[in-house]
């Protein structure tokens, strides 16, 4: 398997369908039409959204040569300690970074790798439970572009299930390993029923994409606003963490003056979960807060009004 450090509401989905006619075609916003007033850019005049991921997979990791921050051993071995890491990621990340939604009055979006599911189905539902949407993250860890269609379809559906069988709700958005899909992905998905996808770091604002000759919702990632990015990989301390999300909200908050903008920012249970982490979170949160027209949306949410704005980009649609 390659490490990731190797490579850096009810019937919406029906309403989705029917909101834009896949006999229309439609021209990207004219530049007079995308320099209006910060208030026809989202949904109760909002100026700019931010949509917090929280990803369960705690238990879905492989049991040996799992990426960790422990030295690597040869993996015949079982890594026992990485395992326990990983166990962090259930037994206080979650419920950690769910007591600071709460406080802050927030709803995020979880990808719940299928397998993490079935293992802790109780702390899946009470995530849906809280509000926050249960999104598609895979089965296993298995990368999907090594997968061919069929694999890839029977994964997707297998997560489909686990999500179901815990939460009660049929996911609607997806997440690939490391963002990194086949090109049969996005067909596969809609055909599945999913109305949008994570997997593209090209844009700092929704769009829209031709699957079939029909638009699908693409809700776009961002990879410095990872803190598997930051602090696995990079090495950020909280504090460098800290001044890069503040970097990344000024700029865009200020843009959003102007044109539509989004942050995306991806917490992980067993990292962001973390005390130190999950302080620098909430007090970014707080932060963006105390800005006027700021809103936090789940990605289902941004997807669903993406479908329905005459402003979204539309790409080959």
């Amino acid at each position: 398997m390659t490490s990731r450090r190797d490579v850096i509401k009810a019937g919406a989905m029906a309403a989705m369908a029917g909101a834009v006619p896949s006999t229309v075609t439609f021209a990207d916003p004219t530049p007079e039409q995308r320099k209006l007033d910060a208030r026809s850019f989202w949904p109760d005049g909002a100026r700019l959204v931010i949509s917090v991921s929280m990803q369960m997979e705690a238990g879905a990791q492989p049991s040996s040569g799992a990426e960790s921050p422990m030295p690597k051993i040869d993996p015949k071995y079982p890594d026992l300690p990485a395992g326990k890491w990983y166990d962090y990621g259930f037994k206080e990340g979650l419920p950690r970074l769910l007591e600071v939604f709460d406080r802050r009055k927030i709803k995020v979006t979880s990808h719940m790798v299928g397998a993490a599911v079935d293992l802790h189905p109780a702390l899946a539902k009470e995530i849906v439970q809280r509000g926050h949407e249960a999104t598609g993250h895979g089965q296993t860890w298995t990368a999907q572009f090594s997968m061919t269609p069929e694999e890839e379809r029977a994964s997707y559906r297998q997560s489909i299930e686990s999500i179901e069988r815990a939460t009660g709700t049929r996911p609607l958005g997806f997440n690939a390993f490391w963002l990194r899909g086949t090109p049969h992905t996005l067909e596969i998905l809609q055909s599945l029923g999913f109305i949008y996808h994570i997997d593209d770091v090209s844009r700092d604002e929704p769009f829209l994409v031709n699957v079939n000759e029909k638009p699908f919702a693409v809700v776009p990632y961002t990879l410095h606003m990872n803190d598997i990015v930051d602090y696995e990989t990079r090495y950020f301390s909280t504090a460098m963490y800290a001044d890069d999300l503040k970097a990344e909200f000024d700029t865009l908050y200020a843009e959003a003056g102007t044109r539509r903008r989004m942050i995306s920012v991806s917490a992980h249970d067993r990292i962001a979960g973390r005390p130190s982490r999950a302080k620098v979170l909430e007090e970014f949160i707080t932060y963006a807060q105390s800005h006027p027209g700021v809103a936090f949306m789940r990605k289902d949410e941004i997807a669903r009004f993406a479908q329905e704005s005459p402003l979204t980009v539309r790409e080959g649609i």
